[in-house]
């Protein structure tokens, strides 16, 4: 096992020396994975090791700094995409609807803010998915659960537990995040070519109007800037989009940790200067140069994506998830729900962020509507306490999960949007900041959540019920979500201006 030597960057300053990308394997773990073929897996890992990034250093530490903001109010995070990713989704249509859903989401939001927005998609990577039980039942039989592409496959006779799967899954994530890049070299985000604003799905006139309003006002602004040539320097032809995922099978995300040189963009405090050894015969100070402070030249970054998180399951700060995520230099978020304690919540800043560095930690609640009120302001004054400025971004999807009376899995766009707007107030009220919003979504015409403009009701869902997971927002759906945020942060600005 290689130790890391510069580990009290992000792990325990008294553990630092024992981090290693393997050192998870020490710790109890929860949603572990039974590969038979030991074999086969040690292929596939070796195979993983020696395949080059797929993201960089240097567009990691651009999300961190672009987080930094995030989490003093300068910007405003949005993150969205599929709850379990297919590989099957790495095709161009599935890819393309997804960027321009979340570019439009983010213009509408930067109308409502007046402020920069950082765009990460739930994709080229999110392959993996917690389960309650390992096991479910199928037409009366017993079988594997489906854990995400990247371990088994859907249909019934494809659960078996694939280690090749999680080389396929690099090959997806690269092909997938190689489009991306291509697309947006390409001009996919060019603000001035014209983006399709339909909405004639909305049925209310009033909510219609409004929201007419607000893209004139977006394609107004465009114009202008266009016409007194505001748009010359080339910001309105492109934009970043950066990747993330759960960071749930440590056995994949190990084998694309590396060891690599920071880039010149990186931005931490420095190290307290070493106290010198001082001579007992004559009270000097001993010329020593391995007493002086060493500027860290490397660290241990996750290539597999730009931002991961660790999930409401798995984040106990003695187990191997927490252990694993404490060591990389990538952001990182953390899942917070009703189930976690204040005393929890303190121990995995310090474990994650000892120094305390903005930008590196994302607080991702996920309470549900009918809890969120008694649970986030507690959270934030426990969070306060600790001294550390972390990111919050408000989850309404996973808390807000309900069953129709035929046993479909779904959302309601009401009950999302309620945990969403409350957690906006009470971060007002308590002083805090809340940065961002993270949805599931998909920018095709699923029929999967329940609500919003289109009134979909739950005899309505079996007309296009796609997800294999959780139910997500369809695109129609997530770009009305987006124009409520941004006409809520237009109210609360002009509120603030007064």
């Amino acid at each position: 096992m290689i130790e890391s030597t510069n580990g009290a960057a992000n792990g325990h300053d008294n553990q630092a020396s024992t981090w290693s990308p393997s050192s998870w394997r020490s710790r109890p773990i929860k949603q572990p994975v039974a590969y038979e073929d030991e074999a086969a897996v040690e292929k596939s890992r070796s195979k993983l090791q020696r395949l080059p990034p797929i993201v960089t250093p240097y567009e990691i530490w651009k999300l961190r700094r672009s987080l930094a903001d995030v989490a003093e109010g300068k910007a405003f995070l949005l993150q969205g995409g599929d709850c379990a990713e297919l590989f099957d989704y790495c095709n161009e249509a599935a890819i393309d609807s997804k960027i321009k859903l979340l570019l439009q989401m983010s213009l509408v939001l930067i109308w409502g803010g007046n402020k920069p927005v950082v765009r990460i998609a739930r994709m080229a990577g999110q392959y993996a998915k917690p389960r309650s039980s390992p096991v479910e039942m199928l037409d009366g039989k017993q079988v594997p659960s489906f854990r995400g592409d990247i371990l088994n496959g859907y249909e019934p006779d494809a659960r078996d537990i694939d280690p090749d799967r999680l080389v396929q899954a690099y090959f997806h994530s690269a092909a997938t995040l190689n489009y991306v890049r291509a697309q947006i070299a390409s001009g996919v985000a060019d603000l001035h070519n014209p983006l399709d604003w339909n909405l004639g799905h909305v049925g209310d006139e009033e909510l219609q109007t409004k929201y007419t309003r607000i893209v004139d006002s977006i394609r107004e602004s465009l114009q202008f800037m266009k016409t007194v040539g505001a748009d010359t320097a080339g910001q309105l032809q492109t934009v970043d989009l950066f990747t993330s995922h759960e960071g749930l099978l440590l056995e994949y995300e190990e084998a694309l940790t590396r060891k690599l040189r920071h880039p010149v963009n990186r931005n931490v405090p420095s190290p307290p200067p070493s106290v010198p050894k001082v001579s007992p015969l004559t009270g000097g100070a001993f010329i020593d140069p391995s007493l002086q402070a060493q500027a860290e030249t490397h660290g241990y970054y996750n290539t597999s994506a730009h931002f991961l998180w660790v999930g409401d399951r798995t984040r106990q700060p003695d187990h191997a998830h927490i252990e694993y995520f404490r060591g990389i230099e990538n952001p990182i978020g953390i899942k917070v729900g009703p189930t976690t304690l204040i005393e929890d919540l303190a121990e995995l800043l310090d474990i994650v962020n000892p120094r305390k560095e903005v930008g590196k930690v994302t607080l991702i609640t996920r309470y549900g509507e009918g809890k969120v009120n008694d649970l986030l302001p507690v959270h934030i004054e426990a969070v306060r306490k600790t001294g550390h400025v972390v990111v919050w971004q408000c989850d309404p999807m996973h808390g807000n999960t309900r069953s129709t009376t035929s046993g479909i899995k779904t959302r309601s766009f009401a009950s999302i949007l309620s945990e969403l707007s409350s957690a906006l107030r009470i971060h007002s009220e308590c002083g805090s900041i809340l940065g961002g919003v993270h949805l599931e979504l998909t920018g095709d015409a699923v029929t999967e959540c329940t609500g919003g403009s289109q009134g979909l009701q739950d005899e309505d869902l079996g007309q296009r019920y796609e997800t294999f997971c959780d139910p997500r927002l369809n695109e129609k759906q997530a770009l009305e979500m987006a124009f409520l945020v941004a006409g809520s942060q237009r109210v609360s600005e002009n509120v603030a201006r007064r």
